[in-house]
């Protein structure tokens, strides 16, 4: 079942990319007490994903947080290490990189893709999400191959 606007993110583990190294966390924790404005890109390092998406939250983050917005946190089917690196060459310091390497939090949340068509496996669909202590208050998942209501754009507009 796809998660919806008004559900409770399910409690699974992440792990976030920290300055000291990979660091496990519950979604849970990680979104309490906070508003987080959420974004799910298929791959680290692939082309719309580096070109635009990542970009548009980098260069949007000042304008998300006066909008009341208290973190911003790209999440992908990638290892920690992977995350860490495309953070490091994209400049996105205020972007948090959430790692999902087994693809848990994808499937927790029912958008999941099968991106084997491309070498890529199953992965975690293209989506943004606005979540306010844990629960989802916007959703935008995007369809096959598109890229536009997950952009930082489109969130900022509905906020």
């Amino acid at each position: 079942m796809t998660i919806s606007v008004g559900d409770k993110l399910p409690e699974v583990t992440l792990v976030k990319v920290t300055a000291d190294g990979p660091e496990k966390v519950s979604s849970a924790d990680y979104f309490a007490g906070k508003k987080v404005a959420l974004f799910s890109v298929p791959g680290a390092f692939t082309p719309t994903c580096s070109a635009k998406h990542l970009p548009g939250y980098v260069d949007k983050a000042a304008e998300l947080k006066a909008r009341g917005v208290d973190e911003i946190a790209c999440t992908a089917v990638n290892d920690p290490f992977v995350m860490g690196a495309w953070s490091k060459a994209s400049g996105s310091a205020d972007v948090t990189m959430l790692a999902d390497g087994n693809g848990d939090f994808a499937e927790a949340v029912g958008l999941t893709m099968d991106g084997s068509g491309f070498g890529l496996g199953k992965r975690g669909q293209r989506y943004s999400m606005v979540v306010d202590d844990g629960v989802v208050t916007q959703l935008n998942v995007e369809a096959p191959g598109d890229f536009s209501v997950s952009s930082a754009e489109h969130m900022l507009g509905k906020l």
